[in-house]
């Protein structure tokens, strides 16, 4: 019993002394309270740091997803614009043609027959039987008929599908229908003395009062000469099979034209 008291106060005297020596240094030796100030401080500092950095790395990932997305909104920005700069350059054009001609918007419906995607059902409403032109972006398209009452668009490689055009910079005449392969449309009827040649281009020649004269078709991919004629395989520009919206035009008819069917009603009659 005597030994555990004596431990007791052993242990007693000694936190006393060991307290006791704690508070001397603290006051004799100032530069110890300076070193721990200072190592606190430090420390501080560097935690500080670290969770500035750790935010800094937070903020940059933020801003690269921020960025990404501003990049997506520039490229369809970017991307409309020049649908747009394109939609505007071919109405001008029809414009200095064509006083009265009209672009009309109007949006694929679906498939006439699953066995070619070429023929499709348009919400376009038209009212006589006419033959008008499709167009997507600055290219050619196709054509609009009225069939059943309603109307149904024959695009690029259709076999009914076909418009006036010209070749390369003489302007040689012919006539785009379809070809053989399903990528590919074919001009005919191109005069056997024209000078044509792989890489030109084809434009719409506006000569059959389908569309104006200027619209992209595609480029000469191989010339044949036959007996009477020569034919031209074209790449096309537009891919037609793909596009879900184009747009109608419709220029102003042709005196002449106009004067036949009426001399035809009259005979009828």
């Amino acid at each position: 019993m005597r030994k555990f008291l004596f431990f007791v106060l052993f242990i007693v005297i000694g936190l006393s002394y060991l307290f006791e020596v704690d508070k001397l240094i603290a006051r004799n030796f100032n530069f110890l309270n300076t070193i721990k100030l200072s190592y606190i401080n430090t420390v501080i500092d560097i935690s500080n740091t670290i969770d500035k950095y750790f935010n800094q790395v937070k903020t940059i990932e933020e801003l690269k997803t921020e960025n990404a997305k501003l990049k997506q909104y520039e490229v369809l920005y970017n991307t409309t614009l020049k649908k747009f700069d394109s939609l505007n350059e071919y109405v001008n054009t029809a414009s200095r043609n064509n006083t009265s001609s009209t672009i009309t918007q109007t949006k694929v419906l679906s498939y006439i027959g699953f066995n070619d995607f070429t023929k499709v059902w348009v919400d376009y409403k038209k009212s006589d039987d006419s033959i008008l032109g499709l167009i997507t972006g600055e290219y050619a398209a196709g054509i609009v008929l009225k069939e059943d009452d309603r109307s149904i668009a024959l695009l690029n490689g259709n076999k009914k599908s076909s418009y006036a055009v010209f070749i390369g910079e003489k302007k040689v005449p012919g006539i785009v229908t379809s070809s053989d392969g399903e990528e590919n449309l074919l001009i005919k009827f191109i005069p056997i003395w024209s000078d044509i040649k792989k890489g030109d281009e084809v434009i719409t020649s506006g000569m059959d009062n389908i569309f104006f004269e200027g619209l992209k078709v595609g480029k000469v991919l191989k010339v044949s000469k036959l007996s009477d004629m020569k034919t031209a395989l074209i790449k096309p520009y537009a891919n037609v099979l793909k596009k879900k919206y184009f747009y109608v035009y419709k220029g102003k008819s042709d005196p002449i034209l106009l004067e036949e069917k009426e001399d035809k009603k009259a005979t009828n009659k």
